[in-house]
């Protein structure tokens, strides 16, 4: 059987199965480095490792730090099954059957804060709970990579979770996913038209919900902050919700108020930069920050300007800065995004892609989530000079 479309690290696996079966690799035989291997499947470092990973766990080989890797034996509940001989579904049900639990890859730009160690949680515990496992790889939101990520996961993983980076124009290899009919699910972010399936938070409700408080506080200038270096359909999607609820008040919007054009690194290290001087000169009473991380460097501005959070500016952050720590002073009025159940959902509907796989034609799911509005200790009535 051809073995074109089999994934490369299953490849690598059956060569050394198929070895250590015939007697050609015995007992104790080294198997060759990591780098030979490189070069004898012309494959990338991360297929040899998932292959050789995968044949440790079934005890098929041992790894002796310090020494290398050598041959196990046949493990004793092995029968003979190749991988390539069957289809996709039953792959996956004969790897239940075995042990080897199907194995789902992350690509997400990284970890920069509890927003995306909640959403793993809630991924992690979908997909766990059905017996697979979870690989998770970071992109460092740099498109070449998440590019790179993509490829070689796609040859290695049954299934995929992706957080795209921020990019002016979206990833191809997502769009080849779609093409080829590789289970993926894409989240906090959907392609503008290309139906896939995507789980993501109602940006532009939640930032209605954020102008309604701060309005309803007696805040009339209101400041919205994004650091990215440039628009995504999910920072599109707040500030737009922004506008609207503005206008829907009769208020003008104010240019000087959307703050999309700076680097969150050069926060307080020189007057050049706008948020620095927007919260210096005082040009509003009130920031919506659309992320955690920002919202934190929002209040140390803040301070540095000698401005006291909330008497004198009241800030509203995407996503809880504080980790969940209600009793900490000066936590943070946020926006629930629900991104717990937002990995939860998107693993969900990536177990129910591969359930599906192989067994005729599907159709895409957009899941869009209701985000909650959390008053706490940052947000107040508008200053008396407003």
């Amino acid at each position: 059987m051809s073995t074109d479309r089999e994934p490369l690290y299953i490849r690598i696996q059956n060569h050394f199965k198929d070895a250590i079966r015939a007697g050609r690799l015995r007992t104790d035989d080294k198997i060759p480095t990591e780098k030979e291997l490189l070069e004898q499947f012309d494959v990338s470092r991360i297929t040899v490792a998932n292959a050789l990973g995968e044949l440790a766990r079934e005890g098929w080989i041992r790894r002796i730090p310090g020494r290398g890797t050598y041959v196990q034996g046949v493990p004793e509940d092995d029968g003979g099954f190749a991988a390539e001989d069957a289809s996709e579904p039953e792959r996956l049900q004969a790897q239940e059957g075995k042990g080897a639990r199907p194995r789902i890859g992350v690509v997400i730009p990284f970890i920069g804060d509890y927003f995306a160690i909640r959403l793993l949680a809630g991924l992690r515990a979908a997909v766990e709970g059905a017996g697979c496992s979870l690989i998770v790889m970071f992109t460092f939101n740099d498109k070449e990579r998440e590019t790179e990520l993509i490829r070689e996961l796609r040859d290695t993983m049954d299934g995929m979770v992706v957080f795209p980076v921020d990019a002016a124009v979206y990833n191809e290899e997502i769009i080849g996913l779609k093409m080829s009919g590789y289970p993926f699910v894409l989240i906090d972010r959907y392609l503008p038209g290309v139906e896939t399936n995507t789980v993501l938070a109602d940006g532009a409700l939640a930032a209605k919900l954020a102008v309604d408080h701060l309005w309803a506080l007696g805040h009339r200038r209101i400041a919205i902050c994004a650091d990215t270096p440039v628009a995504t359909v999910s920072v599109d999607e707040r500030i737009n919700g922004y506008m609207s609820a503005l206008k829907a008040k009769g208020a003008l919007i104010d240019p000087m108020l959307l703050l999309t054009d700076f680097n969150v690194h050069g926060v307080g290290r020189g007057g050049g930069n706008p948020l620095a001087q927007a919260i210096a000169s005082r040009a509003a009473t009130a920031y919506i920050a659309l992320n955690s991380t920002l919202g934190l460097h929002i209040a140390a501005l803040a301070k540095a300007a000698d401005l006291e959070v909330p008497r004198d500016l009241s800030i509203v952050a995407f996503d809880n800065p504080s980790g969940g720590l209600l009793k900490e002073r000066g936590a943070f009025t946020y926006l629930d995004q629900n991104e717990g159940e937002m990995g939860r959902r998107a693993g969900e509907l990536l177990l129910e892609s591969l359930r599906r796989k192989g067994r005729g034609a599907s159709s895409y799911k957009r899941i869009v989530l209701e985000p909650e509005l959390v008053v706490r200790e940052t947000t107040a009535k508008a200053p008396p000079s407003e």
